[in-house]
């Protein structure tokens, strides 16, 4: 296969592109802007929502589905949240088209306008806190602990597959609580699981934290995000979870019962991740050569390649190989055995190793002889000689180490490139010569935070939840300032 990808260094972002593409993960669709997720690239987001799925659910939630359209009037009963989407929407006016008397095509009919437009949802409080009303009567009634799995809408003018695109996968949480205390404790604790997850699955750091009131999500009254360094120095908002106060519930009237027999709001909270978590995996660890995979999110998580020059040694090494993969496969190891005469063993290894197989087995005559086999990591390119005996044992011991290794090596790079600064001139050095994460002290004001966007194009990603008491100066106003937040350039 050759080299396919240009080089990280040489031109990041066409590195990206063209990696997703030709990894096999998505392409650009005939609708401009909508991406056709391909089946490897979806069977990592398959990964991804088996795992978060499973979470959600130990956690006491439970999944259910709400209409892709809703009435325009709902988004107005929710000043800040509408003002927030206003220009992002997508809007259904008329139900059918016909046919133009003088056959140049398709009009719209216009004795076919709907009665109300319909949004195409960009995010589903609205429909769902009208829903919640027939739901909640009393204290009885509550929590609801409700996530659902959908597809979104938010018309994007410049669009890149999976970071960005105008129609996107992704979960919802929306919760109904009785008390203040209690949706505050499920949005901190839904950024946890966030956390843990992005952690533990994705091999994937990040900094939990609270967006700066400009950043809020749109009718919210806090939200607290989960916040990654991708190679190239930018940041990227990896999940947000929203504290949404009685808003929603003001806004559709949603009330209970206290125990006490008064009527109250109802408190919620929001909490989303999306298919832009897949843009996260390929640009925090993959190099080069193609993708990285840590071993929890591949789909193939080990492939058994044999060298042969005939059938005979083929059938000979099929023997062996469909052995290994089905001991490998009672460990609930996911295993590929590719035993096509139509390419050559070199073929392959590019091959996979562009698509981010954590582990390649290869076999051949002579390993038939000595009852090895040949192992190459993708994430070190090392490889070594195994025995066959207890190869599940040490192939899943691999994987282990592999899933450790990628995080520790993203951990020590978010470390390398996190910066503390303390004048304007070290900012502006920081961001230009090494981008990276940056902690700065702010004054508090959403005048300076805009100032700086306007100047640097870094924003204020997060006040992170472990940040300690400081007194400072703002680097940009130098007004006092009791703590550090973090600046970045992000996605």
């Amino acid at each position: 296969m050759g080299k396919t990808l240009t080089s990280r260094a040489e031109n990041y972002s066409l590195w990206y592109n063209e990696l997703v593409i030709k990894a096999d993960l998505a392409e650009h669709s005939a609708v401009k802007g909508c991406m056709v997720i391909k089946p490897y690239g979806y069977s990592i987001w398959e990964k991804m929502q088996a795992a978060l799925d499973k979470m959600f659910k130990d956690t006491g939630h439970s999944n259910a589905y709400f209409p892709l359209f809703i009435p325009k009037s709902f988004f107005s009963k929710e000043a800040s949240h509408v003002a927030g989407f206003a220009k992002e929407c997508a809007v259904v006016t008329h139900y059918r088209l016909k046919n133009a008397p003088d056959g140049s095509g398709v009009i719209v009919d216009e004795d076919a306008k709907l009665e109300e437009e319909l949004i195409v949802r960009p995010t589903s409080e609205t429909i769902i806190w009208n829903t919640y009303r027939g739901w909640i009567q009393s204290y009885r009634d509550l929590p609801i602990l409700v996530n659902q799995w959908a597809n979104v809408v938010r018309w994007e003018m410049r669009t890149r597959l999976f970071l960005r695109t105008t129609e996107f996968l992704w979960q919802e949480g929306h919760t109904a609580h009785a008390t203040s205390d209690e949706a505050i404790e499920e949005t901190e604790k839904m950024l946890n699981v966030y956390a843990d997850f992005a952690e533990r699955f994705m091999s994937l750091p990040v900094v939990r934290g609270r967006k700066t009131e400009n950043e809020r999500f749109a009718g919210a009254l806090d939200t607290f995000c989960i916040e990654a360094l991708m190679q190239d120095g930018k940041a990227l908002q990896a999940g947000t979870s929203h504290f949404l106060g009685q808003n929603f519930a003001k806004a559709f009237d949603v009330k209970f019962a206290t125990k006490e027999g008064k009527q109250e709001y109802v408190w919620a909270s929001s909490w989303g991740v999306s298919t832009r978590l897949m843009g996260a995996l390929i640009m925090a660890h993959s190099d080069d050569d193609g993708l990285v995979l840590p071993p929890m999110l591949a789909p193939i998580q080990v492939v058994i390649v044999p060298i042969f020059k005939s059938e005979e040694e083929l059938n000979a090494i099929r023997k062996v190989a469909n052995e290994i993969k089905s001991a490998l496969v009672s460990r609930n190891i996911s295993v590929k055995l590719d035993d096509r005469d139509t390419h050559k063993p070199g073929f392959k290894f590019a091959e996979y190793e562009l698509k981010g197989v954590p582990v390649r087995i290869a076999i051949g005559p002579r390993d038939l002889e000595n009852k090895t086999v040949e192992v190459a990591r993708r994430d070190t390119k090392e490889k070594s000689l195994y025995q066959i005996t207890d190869l599940e044992i040490k192939i899943e011991n691999l994987l282990e180490q592999i899933q450790k290794n990628i995080l520790d090596k993203a951990r020590n790079f978010m470390n390398v490139n996190t910066y503390n600064v303390d004048s304007w001139d070290e900012f502006k050095q920081a961001l230009s010569e090494k981008g990276g994460m940056i902690y700065a002290h702010w004054d508090g004001t959403s005048e300076t935070e805009e100032k700086i966007k306007n100047e640097t194009k870094a924003t204020i990603r997060c006040i992170p939840l472990d940040n300690p008491a400081e007194d400072g100066v703002c680097v940009y106003s130098g007004n006092p300032s009791k703590q550090r937040v973090l600046f970045a350039i992000a996605y």
